[in-house]
């Protein structure tokens, strides 16, 4: 096992005692990079664990880069914000009034999908979309040509499900109305008032800098090494953005303040507070702000999001009530059970905010069939089977990511699925536990879709 340098207040017991976990969990799921940054009470603790790589192994601190992911998405609102103060955007007016030349499979979606619908993964077409479309300006305006191959899954506005292209949209909306590429309105709006130093978008940005790359956990070859690193450039908008523990503390700081950074108005504060109310339900509970997802603990509210690349993953979570944030970034797939362990006893040991404890219910094997068949979706199929009265959930990826003509990866082996409520179920197995699924019903009362963050069609 490569070595875990930590770097952190060797004197503070709490964060001690986190950093304790995060390296227990590194070891038993083999992460080989960790970096943290925890702002409580006013205080500031960084940390950084392990390797930035397993084949060309340097050590990471609270300022080596990950690639965030889609915790980009929430940048991509905040310009969406600026420019509605400006008055360049209103959420609410159509697309298609600032981009004409938006075409879109279905011509009602086309014609009524407004900037709200993007900021809340509200438009309703299937959105793992990802194309490169070179790296060139035009990159986003390429991608938005091909827009129109994407199906639409249910009406705009009607149901919540996760879209990446969305947010591309978003992009190539924000470069039409500041005639601006938008890397650049990204550092001037975001990065250089916030003081985020240690952010980029571009390869040739963050190859002079320390930076991981990602990994999985293959069953043959142990740890290796994910490749391409880069995503394409017209994924930016929606998940592009490379940072440090400290920089996102920084961006955090900001999101939980009123607006001003460094002494200087960014946003109002009732615009702040617009981005963190809910707009839309989303799934299993939370809700959707203006690309924040919301979930409530009690009478708290937690603000965050998260992100996942080619073997990078982000965690990002606020508590803006009580001075509180987290960021955990990881270098390997298996970091996301990294995240979810670490955010919750965090939350539990600094704030005493616990999720409602989950009680597993027996159905009879005539209810559970109910959900027996084949479940589909851009990035991978779930087949659900019995066996001895217990479902059964096998993963078939489709590959489609970093590019739409990217090759699967290799399955991951079965899990079983339990049961919570009507409908509502969670897988029990590493690597896919915890993930937690809600079915949907027709008109007809039969199920018709199954939704973890997308939309997968019963087909079978």
């Amino acid at each position: 096992m490569y070595p875990l340098s930590t770097r952190y207040e060797q004197n503070d017991p709490d964060f001690g005692q986190l950093c304790d976990l995060i390296m227990a969990e590194m070891r038993r799921l083999q992460v080989p990079g960790v970096a943290v940054g925890l702002h409580c009470d006013g205080r500031e603790h960084l940390a950084g664990f392990g390797v930035t790589s397993v084949e060309n192994p340097l050590p990471v601190t609270a300022d080596t880069l990950f690639q965030i992911g889609s915790t980009t998405k929430t940048v991509t609102g905040t310009i969406i914000m600026r420019l509605v103060e400006s008055g360049l955007i209103d959420l609410d007016k159509p697309v298609r009034a600032y981009l004409p030349e938006l075409r879109l499979s279905d011509k009602t979606a086309e014609e009524s999908v407004t900037t709200r619908h993007l900021l809340t993964h509200m438009a309703g077409w299937a959105g793992d979309f990802f194309r490169e479309t070179g790296n060139g300006d035009d990159c986003l305006a390429r991608y938005v040509a091909e827009l129109d191959t994407l199906p639409q899954l249910v009406p705009v506005g009607t149901l919540w499900a996760y879209n990446n292209s969305g947010f591309s949209l978003a992009g190539r909306l924000i470069e039409v109305v500041t005639g601006k590429a938008y890397e650049d309105v990204v550092q001037e709006m975001i990065l250089d008032p916030l003081g985020m130093t240690n952010s980029y978008f571009f390869a040739a940005d963050v190859i002079s800098r320390s930076f991981v790359v990602g990994h999985r956990n293959d069953a043959e070859q142990g740890v290796v090494v994910e490749r391409p690193w880069a995503i394409a450039r017209s994924a930016y908008s929606a998940g592009g953005l490379c940072s440090s523990a400290r920089d996102q503390l920084r961006y955090a700081r900001f999101h939980m303040g009123d607006g001003t950074a460094n002494g200087e108005r960014v946003l109002s504060a009732g615009t702040m507070a617009e981005m963190q109310r809910p707009h839309f339900q989303a799934n299993l509970g939370r809700q959707m702000g203006l690309s924040w997802l919301l979930k409530d603990y009690g009478e708290t509210r937690a603000v965050m999001h998260g992100g996942a690349t080619n073997g990078q993953l982000s965690a990002f979570l606020m508590i803006p009530s009580r001075d509180f944030a987290i960021t955990i970034l990881t270098n390997a797939d298996e970091g996301v059970i990294l995240h979810d362990t670490v955010v919750s006893w965090a939350l539990d040991h600094y704030l005493g905010l616990k999720d409602a404890e989950i009680t597993h219910i027996d159905l009879p094997a005539g209810k559970l069939s109910e959900y027996v068949g084949t479940y589909d979706a851009q990035l991978a199929g779930l087949e659900l089977s019995m066996q001895d009265d217990q479902l059964i959930v096998h993963m078939t990826p489709h590959g489609g990511f970093p590019d739409v003509s990217s090759p699967p990866g290799p399955p991951p082996p079965p899990t079983r699925l339990g049961f919570f409520g009507p409908d509502l179920a969670i897988t029990l197995d590493e690597p896919l536990i915890n993930i937690k699924i809600e079915f949907l019903r027709g008109d007809d009362g039969r199920v018709e879709w199954l939704r973890t963050s997308r939309l997968h069609r019963k087909i079978a």
